[in-house]
């Protein structure tokens, strides 16, 4: 730090003299006619002497940053002003060198005012023909820079610039005070932060990253003098246009003979320095999701910046929030993660491209932790040109015949995560977790059997004359895919097969208006109105009765998070982007914290994964999946242990899929955004359909990452309370009956008949045999004689039979 020189004048001296020669010098400067006048000394002596003495400056706006998980890679900057502080360390000696010989001669000579300046001013602006000369320091400049900075109201900044009398007197008083206040050093930092060097770039961090992408301690004599050159006038010397090329070259070399009379170069350094071509080398920093670092990222980045903006933390309006993230210099951690994301953009745009209507759109969640990993759609995240647009004609016919054009490839609209109009979709059978759910909550053990026809008459009250009610009824009456029966089913088996006829009664059974509140507590938000009467009225979720079918909208995110709960053995975290926020002090904001909740027991969300391994091909010691599972494919392709569910709706506008490790929970859904009554079938296994982005990204995602089993859940909430079945061997049907019903249990005769040494007609044997739930079903096996040992033909197993006629993705009935 170099000592202050004050052989000029004391400070006292400074304050006098200055307060006389105020009202004359800078009359002058402004208003030559009256330079001489008295009065105008007079005036301004004891106008300086009422000025406030002190100068409070308010940081600057400062770049934010985003990065990914890895706190590393560049996600996007957000800012008003491109601007980062540095300290005076970080700012080589060359350009600290070249503002002083651009702009302040004596800088580490004056004491805030250059009286010897300001003579030569008076001097040259009394002659006439003349150019105007000015008198500011660097800290002078620094005091208007920081005035306007500081000011609350576009009349304060007018004052800190208006060239007046006035203002170059509160700009002397004030730099003579900070000139006590803070040292050469300090006053050259701040100012360097604070000035403006053209092309959005703000303070020299921004400037020598935007002209020569470099940080300011590696700046050469040619680039200091470069961009010290830019501050007098950044737009003339504008070195990216050709006319201001052409002026930036000689105001360059101007400063760098000037490096050499200040004595800071020799010559031979600026003849050097001078003939060195001027070549920028750097570029605008990019500004908000659209110019995120990879497009595809910027769906993602949209999140963040809505989930910022629903901050109250951040300020009481959305202008409050939105001024902080962009100038408040925050460095942001989120919690894209880079394997994860980068999976599920290949993944998508393989399965659809760009320019299809269909929407592919995966959504990753962390469970335990509710930290959104990855959101990745088969679309640009870009507004479309309106003078040049590239988007395709819409897919609605009635919006097409009027000329609107659709939302692809690009848009900026909310797909994954809903909000701006954006309700959700429609996810058929992965609904029917809800209900297990319920079920569980409600005693109801794994293990309970159901009889599941081929059409099922609910309580449940819906318009006479739908499709889905039983005819000349007002009743819904669902039935399964390909109309057929879904015969005697367990939990793990009837929602590995994606049986509509058994989770329709479970439904119906349990409530559901329960079913609802358990889809509420796992973050479902019902966006769309219709849903939304129904979810918030007990008495209308009451008679829902296609709930658990899916027919309710919802968004991938959603979707993701709320199986992910259960990932998390019920513990339900909020949604969340990111992971860590620091000030510009690097202060840790508490507000990136994970936000979490017990909603659910452990063992009811361990017995609900347990159900879910059946559908996509895994199975644990306790599962009894039956032998027809939706989505087998994933366990064979992740090969990691998974739990999850796929689902259809009403002729196949829509195909989704979940499926999870114990790190990571990955829904997808296909659609169309823009016409949700889609004349296009969504497909599932096939190579452009959901099932293969799904497991490709959890596969990626999952790429050298530790396998964890899920825990089994306990012995009572998967078998419950286990009776003894009656011997019913050799009896007549009747009597088998009897006995059954007898010992508390349902049951059902079986139609195919089984080779045995029992007479024909009569019982020979149960499925299941031995043991089974209270009140469960219980399946009598008739004879058909013809042999002398029990061997089964084409009648039920021992387990639960697959089931007849399922096809291997969901189309639920109702």
């Amino acid at each position: 730090m170099r000592k202050r020189d004050h052989n000029v004048l004391t400070n006292a001296a400074s304050l006098l003299i200055c307060g006389l020669l105020a009202g004359v010098v800078v009359a002058a400067a402004a208003f030559p006619a009256v330079a001489m006048s008295g009065l105008a000394a007079k005036a301004g002596a004891e106008t300086f002497g009422a000025l406030p003495k002190e100068l409070t400056v308010s940081r600057a706006p400062q770049i934010s940053y985003l990065l990914a998980s890895d706190g590393k890679t560049p996600l996007a900057t957000m800012y008003d002003e491109n601007r980062r502080d540095v300290t005076f360390d970080d700012i080589s000696e060359n350009m600290r060198n070249a503002i002083i010989a651009a702009e302040d001669h004596h800088f580490y000579k004056h004491n805030g005012v250059d009286l010897n300046g300001v003579a030569r001013a008076f001097v040259n602006n009394s002659a006439a023909g003349n150019d105007r000369q000015g008198a500011s320091t660097l800290t002078m400049q620094y005091v208007r820079m920081g005035i306007a900075y500081s000011a609350t109201h576009p009349a304060d900044v007018l004052a800190a610039t208006e060239d007046t009398s006035a203002r170059k007197l509160r700009e002397m008083n004030y730099a003579l005070q900070i000139e006590k206040t803070l040292s050469k050093d300090q006053i050259l930092e701040s100012y360097l932060n604070l000035a403006a060097f053209g092309n959005g770039a703000y303070g020299i961090y921004a400037a020598s990253q935007v002209y020569f992408n470099k940080p300011p301690k590696d700046l050469t004599i040619d680039e200091s003098a470069l961009l010290a050159g830019l501050v007098k006038a950044p737009t003339s010397f504008d070195p990216t246009t050709k006319t201001g090329y052409q002026q930036a070259v000689p105001r360059r070399n101007y400063v760098i003979d000037h490096m050499v009379t200040i004595g800071a170069i020799t010559k031979e350094q600026a003849e050097k320095a001078k003939a060195v071509k001027l070549v920028v080398k750097g570029k605008r920093a990019p500004n908000g999701c659209v110019a995120a670092n990879k497009n595809a990222w910027g769906f993602f980045c949209d999140y963040f910046y809505r989930w910022w903006m629903s901050q109250a933390t951040f300020g009481s309006t959305s202008y409050d929030r939105e001024r902080l993230l962009k100038s408040g210099g925050y460095t942001i951690t989120t919690t894209l993660d880079k394997q994860a994301q980068n999976g599920a953009d290949k993944a998508v745009r393989a399965a659809k491209s760009v320019n299809a209507k269909e929407a592919a759109m995966i959504a990753v969640v962390e469970p335990g932790t509710g930290r959104v990993r990855a959101l990745s759609v088969n679309r640009n995240f870009k507004l479309d040109n309106p003078d040049k647009p590239k988007n395709k004609p819409h897919s609605d016919p009635v919006q097409r015949d009027k000329g609107k054009r659709g939302n692809y490839p690009n848009t900026v609209n909310p797909l994954l995560t809903g909000g701006d109009g954006i309700t959700g979709y429609q996810a058929g059978s992965v609904f029917k977790m809800y209900t297990i759910v319920a079920a569980l909550e409600k005693g109801i053990p794994l293990s309970y059997t159901f009889n599941a026809p081929q059409q099922f008459r609910s309580e449940y009250i819906i318009d006479r004359g739908n499709p889905a009610a039983c005819d000349g009824t007002h009743f819904y009456c669902p039935t399964n895919s390909g109309l057929k029966a879904g015969g005697v089913q367990n939990m793990w088996s009837a929602f590995s097969a994606s049986i509509n006829t058994f989770f329709v009664p479970l439904q119906q059974q349990v409530g559901a208006e329960n079913v609802v509140d358990v889809a509420k507590r796992l973050g479902i938000q019902f966006r769309q109105s219709e849903d939304a009467k129904f979810a918030n009225n007990k008495e209308a979720a009451h008679q829902w009765g296609a709930f658990t079918l899916g027919v309710s909208q919802v968004t991938p995110l959603e979707l993701a998070n709320s199986y992910a709960t259960l990932a998390a053995d019920g513990k339900y975290c909020e949604p969340i982007p990111v992971q860590e926020i620091r000030d510009l002090d690097g202060n840790k904001l508490d507000v990136a914290n994970p936000r979490c909740e017990k909603r659910f027991s452990t063992e009811v969300a361990r017995a609900a994964v347990d159900a879910a391994r059946c559908p996509v091909g895994d199975n644990s010691s306790t599962s009894k999946c039956g032998g027809s599972r939706t989505a087998a494919e994933v366990k064979w392709n992740v090969d990691k242990p998974v739990a999850g569910k796929s689902g259809t709706t009403d002729s196949e506008k829509t195909a989704s899929l979940v499926a999870m490790t114990k790190q990571y929970a990955v829904a997808g859904i296909m659609a169309d955004p823009d016409w949700p009554q889609t004349n296009v079938k969504m497909k599932h296994k096939t190579n452009d359909g959901i099932n293969p982005p799904v497991w490709q990204t959890l596969k990626a995602a999952m790429k050298g990452k530790k396998s964890i089993n899920f825990d089994a859940p306990g012995q009572k909430i998967s078998l419950g309370d286990q009776r003894s079945i009656p011997g019913v061997r050799c009896v007549s049907v009747d009597q088998a009956k009897s006995r059954i019903s007898g010992a508390g249990f349902e049951p059902i005769v079986s139609n195919n008949r089984v080779t045995s040494d029992c007479p024909a007609g009569t019982a020979a044997g149960t499925s299941p045999d031995g043991r089974t739930i209270k009140g469960g079903i219980v399946t009598i096996r008739v004879s058909a004689g013809n042999g002398n040992r029990d061997r089964p033909d084409n009648g039920p197993s021992s387990g639960p039979p697959s089931s007849p006629g399922r096809t291997s993705d969901d189309r639920p009935g109702g």
